[in-house]
């Protein structure tokens, strides 16, 4: 029979993963091939050129361009401190004296013969980039990118803002349908990546990041409570350069929902270990979901389905859309023909037997595969 592919949200025990670290512009690797690296090791560093300002230094003195260089206190190159002395023009036999000071401490970069302006630089804004996940480099090019690999737990969620961070994983709530509040953090949680269940509040993610949390993962989130805690409609947009206090990610989607049994007991199991997790999520063209990984010792083994994630019969998907949004099923059937929806177009569908026994046919673009097992190597 045909093989259909579908979007998979991933929920593995242990998988080969690899991280890509990357400069902006060319700078200085601090590690090689064969090296192991923790999470907040840093591995590439540069600097990014400072902020400029320009001075009009010809209005200022009253002078013409060409004449600009003669008045400087201070040669191209030089550094200068913020209210020093860079200009001066004297007028009357040296009785009358225009003085201009540095708008900013920084470097003279140009003195133009043309406008009569003069640009400063200020200092370099260095650049330090982390390994992000505790592991292996694989690869490294000289000043611009390294590899980091890892065997570990990989678990995505559905959507989530914050950029990537680090730390132990701290269970907030005994079941997947636990209620987070500002009951639920504790000073000891400091630096801790906290999992709750169906939900966390406004005033629960405020103490969250009172209490030094660096990540919160929890099934739901109230999508008012998101636009208030942002302070703005987030919109069809990538996430994830937010700086919130802390990184949120959700599992499930908004709303209380229950965190998926599988997904909560894996992050059981790795209470205690240390996580990175990345908020970073982008909806449209080119997903990318935010994410939560924990190194493990075990070796990974994969299925050439779930690598590809094939959708087949005896799939473990989600439904995505609704009338079935958030349920759990098993495909029972994937009829070839093309079925006529309610809507009145023509789509492929699927079966499905659900968790708690009953079945329905629902548009195969509105499952996910839900990738429980161990996988192959799943690069970024």
């Amino acid at each position: 029979m045909a093989y259909a592919y579908s979007p998979g949200l991933k929920v593995l025990k242990s998988t080969v993963l690899r991280r890509n670290r990357r400069l902006p512009i060319k700078g200085q690797t601090l590690v090689k091939i064969g090296d192991k690296v923790g999470a907040e090791q840093v591995v590439l560093k540069t600097e990014l050129p400072g902020k400029a300002d320009v001075v009009n230094v010809m209005s200022l003195l009253g002078c013409q361009p060409h004449e600009v260089k003669q008045f400087m206190v201070k040669p191209i190159g030089d550094h200068v401190e913020k209210g020093e002395l860079l200009a001066m023009r004297a007028a009357f036999f040296g009785l009358f004296k225009t003085r201009i000071e540095s708008p900013m401490s920084g470097t003279i970069e140009s003195v133009s013969d043309v406008s009569g302006q003069v640009v400063m630089r200020g200092a370099p804004v260095p650049v330090d980039v982390k390994a992000y996940i505790d592991g292996k480099v694989v690869e490294a090019d000289e000043g611009e990118h390294v590899t980091v690999e890892v065997t570990g737990s990989f678990i995505q969620g559905i959507f989530g803002v914050g950029g990537e961070t680090y730390g132990r994983i701290v269970m907030a709530s005994s079941d997947p349908s636990g209620i987070l509040d500002e009951n639920s953090f504790t000073e000891d949680m400091k630096g801790a990546v906290v999992v709750g269940g169906s939900l966390i509040t406004y005033d629960g993610l405020q103490k969250a990041i009172e209490a030094g949390v660096n990540a919160v993962v929890v099934g739901g989130f109230d999508d008012a409570d998101l636009k208030k805690f942002l302070g703005f409609d987030l919109g069809v947009a990538i996430t994830g350069h937010e700086e919130l206090g802390l990184t949120l990610v959700l599992t499930e989607g908004f709303g209380q929902i229950p965190m998926a049994d599988k997904t909560f007991a894996l992050l059981k199991e790795c209470e205690g270990k240390n996580a990175s997790v990345n908020g970073a999520t982008q909806i449209r063209a080119g997903v990318m979901r935010p994410e939560i990984i924990v190194a493990r010792d075990e070796e990974a083994s994969m299925s050439e389905n779930e690598a590809k994630l094939i959708l087949d019969i005896g799939t473990r998907v989600r439904v995505i859309r609704e009338p079935y949004f958030g349920m759990f099923g098993t495909v029972t059937a994937l009829p070839a023909e093309l079925t006529k929806l309610p809507t009145e177009s023509l789509a492929r569908v699927l079966d499905l037997k659900f968790d708690d026994g009953t079945v329905a046919t629902v548009p195969r673009a509105n499952v996910e595969i839900m990738a429980t097992e161990k996988d192959d190597t799943a690069e970024n």
